[in-house]
C-alpha cells in the first residue's frame, strides 16, 4: 500500500528540519568533514593574508560548518562556498552545495544563476593561482595551460554535482508524482469499491422487495379465496354435500394455481430438482388444509378430500398471468360470493408481458383487498384500452356486513397497496387509491402502453 502526503507529513521523526535521523547524521558528518577541510585550508590562507593562524582556522571551521544547513537553506550554502572560493577553501562544501541546490525544489533561474556564479568564481581563482605559480617558476608549462587549467577545473567542480543534482531532483519528483498517482488511484478504487458495494446492497434490497411483492401477489389472492371457500364449505357441509364437494374442488383449483405460480418463481431462486422435490409435500399440505377446514361437517368427507386432492394435484406449467385471464380471475371471486361487474373499453390488444402482468396483478390485489376488508361488497372492474396507455379501476361499494371480513379471519400485512404502487410506478405509470364518498374504496392505475 502506498503512503499518502498526509502520512509523510506525520512521519517526521528527525530533529529540527530533518525528516529522519539518518539525514541528520549524514549532514552532520558532511559538515564535520567540511569544517575540518576549511580549518586546514585556513592555515595557508592566514599566512597569505597576514592574520593569526588561529583566526584563519576559526574562520575555516565556521565557514565549513555552514554545510550543516544544506537541506534548509541550500542557497546560503552555495553563496558561502562562492564567497570563500578566493581563499581556496570549501571545495567539498561547494560540490555538495551545488548538488543540493540542483536537487531542491527551486526555480531553474536561481539554480542557473548560482551555478554560473560558482563556475565563474572558480575559473577566475584558478586562473589567477595558476598564473602566479607559473610566474614564480613552480610550473614551466606554456601559456596555453593557464586557461586550460582554469576551464577544466571550474567545469570539473561545477558540472558533475550540478548534473547529478538535477537528475536526482527529477527522479525524486517523478517518484513523488507516481506515489501521488498511486494514492489517487487507490482512493478511486476504494471509492469505486464502496459504490459497487452500495449498488450491490441496493440491488439486493430491490431483489428482496421484488421477491416479496411477487410472493405477496401470488399467495394473498389465492389463499384469501381459499379461506373464503373453506369457510363457505364449513358452513354448507352439513346441508349440501354436493356444494361442499364443489367448493372443495374450487379450493383445490386455487391451490393448484398458487402452486404453479410459486413454482415458476422459486425456479429462479433454486434448482428445478429442489423445486420438484418440494412440490409434492406442498400439494399434500393444501389437501390436508382443505380436509381440516371441513372436518366439522358430517357429510362423507372422503369425497370432499378426494375432490380437493384431485384438483390440487393437477400442477401444469403455464405462463402469465395475462389480461385475457381476467374473466377467470373475476369468476373465482364471483364463485367466492362476490358480485363483480367487469367492463372493457376500447379495442382489446396485446401488450408487453410486463405491462399485462402488472395490470393483472393490480386487479388481482384490488379484488383480494375487497375479500379481506369488504367481503360481500359489490365491485366494479373497469379496463380501458387507449392509444398510448392502458387504464384500470377497481371500485367496491360499502360492504353489507362490516364485520364479515373479520369473521373470515383474513389477516392483512398492509403491503398490497405498496406493491401495486411499486409495480405501476416502475413502468412509468400513475397509481391512485383511497376511499370513496359512498364509503367504499377505489384503486386506479394508468400504465403507458410502450
Amino acid at each position: 500500500m502506498t503512503t499518502t502526503g498526509a502520512d509523510h507529513a506525520t512521519a517526521v521523526t528527525g530533529p529540527w528540519w530533518w525528516s529522519r535521523w539518518r539525514s541528520a547524521v549524514l549532514d552532520g558528518a558532511l559538515a564535520l568533514v567540511s569544517a575540518l577541510e576549511c580549518g586546514a585550508e585556513g592555515i595557508p590562507f592566514a599566512r597569505d593574508a597576514g592574520i593569526p593562524l588561529s583566526a584563519g582556522i576559526v574562520f575555516g571551521l565556521l565557514a565549513g560548518s555552514v554545510l550543516l544547513l544544506r537541506r534548509k537553506w541550500p542557497i546560503a550554502v552555495v553563496l558561502v562556498a562562492i564567497a570563500i572560493t578566493p581563499a581556496q577553501m570549501g571545495f567539498l562544501m561547494g560540490i555538495v552545495g551545488l548538488y543540493t541546490l540542483a536537487a531542491a525544489e527551486l526555480p531553474r533561474r536561481i539554480i542557473v544563476a548560482l551555478a554560473g556564479m560558482s563556475l565563474v568564481g572558480t575559473m577566475i581563482v584558478t586562473f589567477v593561482r595558476v598564473k602566479q605559480d607559473m610566474a614564480r617558476g613552480d610550473l614551466t608549462l606554456g601559456d596555453w595551460f593557464v586557461p586550460f587549467a582554469a576551464v577544466t577545473t571550474s567545469l570539473g567542480l561545477t558540472a558533475p554535482p550540478l548534473l547529478l543534482g538535477l537528475y536526482v531532483g527529477a527522479r525524486r519528483r517523478l517518484m513523488e508524482s507516481l506515489r501521488e498517482r498511486a494514492d489517487s488511484l487507490e482512493r478511486e478504487l476504494q471509492l469505486l469499491a464502496e459504490r459497487a458495494e452500495e449498488r450491490a446492497e441496493w440491488a439486493r434490497g430491490e431483489e428482496r422487495t421484488r421477491i416479496a411483492r411477487e410472493m405477496h401477489d401470488v399467495v394473498a389472492h389465492r389463499v384469501s379465496l381459499m379461506v373464503v371457500h373453506a369457510a363457505a364449505l364449513q358452513a354448507v357441509a352439513r346441508k349440501d354435500p354436493e356444494k361442499a364437494v364443489k367448493n372443495a374442488a374450487l379450493v383445490g383449483d386455487m391451490g393448484r394455481q398458487a402452486l404453479t405460480e410459486l413454482r415458476e418463481m422459486l425456479g429462479v431462486l433454486r434448482s428445478g430438482e429442489t423445486a420438484q422435490r418440494r412440490t409434492a409435500p406442498a400439494s399434500a399440505s393444501v389437501s390436508v388444509s382443505v380436509v381440516s377446514a371441513s372436518a366439522s361437517g358430517s357429510v362423507p368427507l372422503a369425497a370432499v378430500g378426494v375432490a380437493a386432492a384431485a384438483a390440487a394435484s393437477r400442477v401444469v406449467e403455464e405462463e402469465g398471468p395475462w389480461l385475457s385471464e381476467l374473466d377467470v380471475l373475476i369468476g373465482q371471486s364471483a364463485a367466492a360470493g362476490m358480485v363483480v361487474d367487469l367492463s372493457v373499453e376500447g379495442d382489446v390488444r396485446s401488450y408487453a408481458a410486463e405491462i399485462e402482468q402488472t395490470a393483472f396483478r393490480v386487479v388481482q390485489e384490488a379484488l383480494t383487498n375487497v375479500h379481506k376488508h369488504a367481503a360481500g361488497a359489490k365491485t366494479h372492474v373497469r379496463l380501458a384500452h387507449r392509444v398510448a396507455e392502458i387504464a384500470m379501476q377497481v371500485e367496491n361499494e360499502p360492504p353489507p356486513e362490516p364485520a364479515s371480513a373479520a369473521s373470515a379471519g383474513l389477516p392483512s400485512g398492509g403491503n398490497g397497496l405498496v406493491g401495486m404502487r411499486e409495480r405501476v410506478l416502475g413502468l412509468g405509470g400513475v397509481f391512485v387509491s383511497g376511499p370513496t364518498d359512498a364509503g367504499g374504496f377505489r384503486v386506479s392505475a394508468v400504465i403507458p402502453a410502450a
